[in-house]
């Protein structure tokens, strides 16, 4: 199974879609490794790897598989949500822990109130507290939660 198979398997073919859009609007696409806001080596569309090399380029295509397969990973993360997720939800999680990584998203408290069964109103609000990176509020990523938490409340 492809990778694009896979994402609507976990997620759900509407979800994986309004996803794989979602996440490519609010990363943006640059062909070749570059450092992020706060120097990570990231390639394409927030793809990140130790293996990442600085000047290296890619193609459309490959782009597109890696951030697929990088939405598959991340898909396994809403594992962590034990409550039943609508797929605006599931879109808004995945961008989010896509972009904030498995650790700080399964801790979180966004995670422990959903768990603990709090309404969607109060822990979706959570994410508008994660927009900060290296110390410092980043307008893009405030502009992001704001949409995450647009698409949990749906």
């Amino acid at each position: 199974m492809n990778s694009k198979a896979q994402l609507a398997a976990k997620i759900g073919f509407g979800a994986a879609a309004v996803a794989v859009a979602f996440v490519a609007t609010h990363e943006g696409t640059i062909l070749r490794a570059y450092r992020d806001p706060i120097g990570i080596i990231t390639a394409c569309t927030g793809h990140v790897d130790a293996n990442l090399r600085m000047g290296t380029t890619y193609t459309t295509a490959q782009c597109q598989e890696m951030l697929y397969v990088d939405l598959v990973k991340h898909a396994d993360d809403l594992d962590c949500v034990r409550v039943p997720l609508t797929d605006g939800q599931k879109v808004a999680l995945l961008s989010f822990t896509f972009n904030v990584g498995a650790r700080n998203f399964c801790g979180s408290t966004l995670v422990k109130k959903a768990n603990a069964g709090a309404q969607a109103l109060e822990w979706c609000a959570e994410l508008n507290r994660w927009t900060y990176a290296g110390g410092k509020q980043l307008p893009g990523l405030v502009k992001r939660r704001e949409a995450e938490y647009g698409l949990c409340m749906s």
